[in-house]
């Protein structure tokens, strides 16, 4: 049976057969860094081996769920080209601990989804949100590349067209069009919450537990390993962006306004 103790940058909880885990940085829009990264594929692997836990359910600390991937510098490094790779190897790790959870992964989202915020979502098995979510992947503004496998869910989720709109031109989806879409199964009211939310899902996680595990995996085999291709591509490439001119001009520009504001 895990423990989930010494987690810094999320909040986890077990709450019978639930566990919850949110992300803890309100003061950042609960912006994830590499640290944060590592604790998810932790948890991720921890849950699988607890056979008390059903439901491993995600939501945000404050107003945000997540605003995605920390911009700001952190640390030094001698070697560059080492942390590049470290860091997209801490990020497809965190992936797959997603795409390799063999619990119900649920998105509860409380508010914003920026970038890995938006294609967690698409990455677990049902997804709400509150009235003032909206989702957003401002990748190619950053000089990147789709990532969280969502050159294939998005597209398998949303459609095409529409999911080349989120991922290449860095349009929003509101609650409503993210319902609509079928990104999410159900919009909620925050003051439902309490009444109606946590208890619907504590529901959930009371249903037999080999059945849902088995019910899942036969879910996701037909389309795992192009998921997992998907996860393997989009790394390669994000590594050469971030590599690229236009992700150094674009983290040089967020520097800019960031020092003016």
């Amino acid at each position: 049976m895990a423990a989930y103790q010494g987690y810094q940058e999320l909040l986890v909880e077990k709450q019978g057969k639930l566990l919850i885990v949110k992300f803890n940085n309100p003061k950042k829009k609960n912006c994830l860094n590499r640290v944060a990264y590592q604790e998810l594929a932790r948890v991720l692997s921890e849950v699988n081996d607890d056979g008390d836990v059903t439901v491993i359910v995600f939501t945000g600390v404050g107003d945000f769920f997540t605003a995605g991937n920390n911009l700001s510098p952190s640390g030094q490094t001698d070697d560059i080209q080492a942390y590049l790779v470290e860091s997209n190897k801490i990020f497809k790790d965190m992936v797959l601990g997603f795409i390799n959870c063999d619990k119900i992964v649920i998105s509860l989202v409380n508010g914003p989804a920026i970038g890995i915020g938006a294609t967690i979502v698409g990455l677990s098995d049902v997804a709400w949100c509150a009235e003032e979510a909206y989702f957003y992947a401002p990748f190619t503004k950053l000089g990147l590349v789709p990532e969280g496998g969502s050159s294939f869910l998005l597209p398998m989720i949303l459609g095409r067209s529409k999911a080349s709109e989120v991922l290449l031109l860095n349009e929003k989806l509101s609650s409503a069009e993210a319902y609509n879409f079928n990104f999410v199964s159900r919009i909620y009211k925050t003051g439902d919450l309490d009444s109606v939310i946590w208890p619907k899902l504590r529901e959930f996680s009371t249903l037999p537990p080999i059945s849902l595990k088995e019910g899942k995996r036969l879910i996701r085999e037909g389309f795992l390993a192009s998921l997992l291709k998907a996860n393997d591509a989009e790394c390669t490439e994000l590594l050469n962006r971030i590599q690229g001119e236009e992700f150094i001009q674009a983290i040089m520009d967020f520097a800019t306004r960031k020092s003016k504001l």
